[in-house]
């Protein structure tokens, strides 16, 4: 691949040492050196101390002291010689001493081209520089003055050890940088060969993927991000093939939808049925009524009243069944649009029940309901305010016995239910599944009697369908509860 992760992983690191040793190398370069006279300072300076203490405790000539003096000398690098005041050699680490000697009283006596160009270190009694030697064209690290007793002396070492061990240093740090960065190189090429292997792996997936091959499946069982990756590519194959086995079965449903079109128009057939089975008794009662007028049968003001008034009845009930098949079929098309807001379902259904409070002692019934504090659920208020009046309505025209209609407010983790229960005869078991198909009466008599259209529980189906939830009806043995649920904020 052109642009190999491999690659370009193998570049990154690869660059990243080099870079690194680079930047050892310079630093060794400008600084090692440095480093070294810093420290070259600090061993002379414990020398003089050492040296000192010594001469001012009488040691110096002692086998103790010749240990300790050749450990300094050897240890440092460094020749030292010591002269009493009178220019005598009290001790010296090297045979030709004479050399240490004169340079010593040149110092001493300040001769002219006696002292290097570099100043280290300058106290009372002693002086530090950097000199180099007019003969051998060498540098020093020369210290000299006086000790504490009076003597003189002369600590030297030479710096080109110091610069032959920075070179040493630093060609061996080239040739181990250029060592490592090969066999660095080659651990990287095979490092990112088992990191680039897994991709491969799922890039192969991933392409069989999308011939809609769903059979490939990772097999890794590290656990590393590509593991986990991978793992992930295996629950979107899953889900993939079950989304397109749904869509295929949503296909096969097309279709069968599509056959299904004549026994669509016969349900439409049979609601046209249905409507004018409906309208036919009150079109009839209107005509006949509106046609007696109109012939004079009856003249007097008491039957001709009669007659107008059921005109207008009928008229009205026709009128309220044309509203209530609008509302199903504007709500079964989904031309209402579903607004989901929150509310207090407690207030709404008190509010509706202090309006239908003198209804209910016209008919005598006891209207019941507990108090309950606020409940805020998220629905259409509207179509809530629709439901409850249905459930309401249907409550008071079929209440009996001791005409008891009870409102109950259930609440549960997520949902609240709300029930409207009266007294009276409970449905059939046979109609239960077909109180919610549009035109269905249990009992055909008293529907008419009471002008109901057969319309107001489809009302309530579709609505509650819209809003995806749940409703029912249970019978007791002294009356029926019907009841929804809505979703508590």
């Amino acid at each position: 691949m052109r642009y190999s992760i491999r690659r370009q992983f193998a570049l990154v690191f690869g660059l990243l040492m080099a870079g690194t040793i680079l930047l050892c190398w310079f630093i060794n370069n400008t600084f090692l050196e440095k480093y070294y006279l810093n420290n070259k300072q600090k061993a002379m300076m414990s020398a003089y101390f050492i040296v000192n203490k010594a001469s001012n405790e009488g040691v110096i000539g002692t086998d103790a002291f010749d240990i300790e003096f050749q450990k300094i000398c050897g240890k440092n690098n460094i020749n030292i010689i010591l002269l009493d005041t009178e220019t005598r050699t009290i001790k010296t680490s090297m045979n030709d001493y004479e050399t240490l000697s004169r340079q010593l009283l040149d110092y001493l006596f300040e001769r002219e081209g006696t002292f290097g160009d570099k100043l280290l270190a300058s106290e009372e009694n002693y002086e530090m520089r950097i000199k180099l030697d007019a003969r051998t064209q060498f540098e020093y690290v020369d210290m000299w003055g006086v000790l504490d007793n009076g003597n003189l002396f002369l600590f030297r070492s030479p710096l080109e050890s110091i610069k032959e061990s920075v070179d040493l240093a630093n060609r061996f740090l080239a040739y181990v940088g250029v060592g490592s960065a090969i066999f660095s190189a080659f651990i990287i090429l095979l490092v990112s060969r088992k990191i680039t292997e897994p991709v491969m792996e799922l890039t192969r997936i991933s392409e069989r993927m999308s011939h809609l091959d769903f059979d490939a499946r990772y097999e890794g069982n590290s656990k590393t991000e590509i593991a986990l990756l991978g793992q992930n590519i295996n629950e979107l194959s899953r889900a993939l093939e079950a989304a397109i086995s749904e869509l295929k079965s949503v296909n096969n449903e097309l279709k069968r939808d599509i056959e299904k079109k004549n026994k669509t128009d016969e349900m439409r057939k049979e609601f046209l049925s249905n409507i004018s089975h409906e309208l036919k008794t009150p079109i009839a009662l209107i005509q006949g009524y509106a046609e007696g007028l109109m012939e004079g049968i009856n003249e007097d003001e008491d039957s001709r009243n009669f007659y107008c008034e059921v005109i207008a009845d009928e008229a009205a009930k026709m009128n309220h069944i044309v509203k209530k098949l609008l509302t199903l079929n504007q709500v079964e098309f989904g031309n209402n649009t579903v607004t989901m807001e929150r509310f207090d379902i407690t207030a709404l259904i008190q509010n509706y029940l202090q309006s239908a409070e003198i209804l209910c002692r016209q008919k005598e019934i006891n209207l019941q309901m507990e108090s309950y504090p606020p409940v805020h659920v998220w629905a259409d208020e509207f179509m809530v305010e629709e439901i409850f009046n249905n459930y309401f309505t249907n409550a008071l025209n079929h209440v009996a016995e001791s005409k008891v209609i009870d409102v109950k407010l259930t609440l549960g983790e997520k949902t609240v239910r709300v029930s409207v229960f009266n007294t009276g005869i409970p449905i059939p078991e046979e109609s239960l599944p077909h109180i919610w198909e549009k035109f269905y009466k249990v009992d055909k008599a008293r529907t008419r009697e009471y002008g109901g259209s057969g319309v107001g529980l489809s009302i309530v189906k579709a609505m509650m369908e819209a809003m995806n939830q749940k409703y029912g009806v249970n019978n007791y043995d002294n009356g029926v509860e019907f009841w929804f649920e809505l979703e508590m904020s």
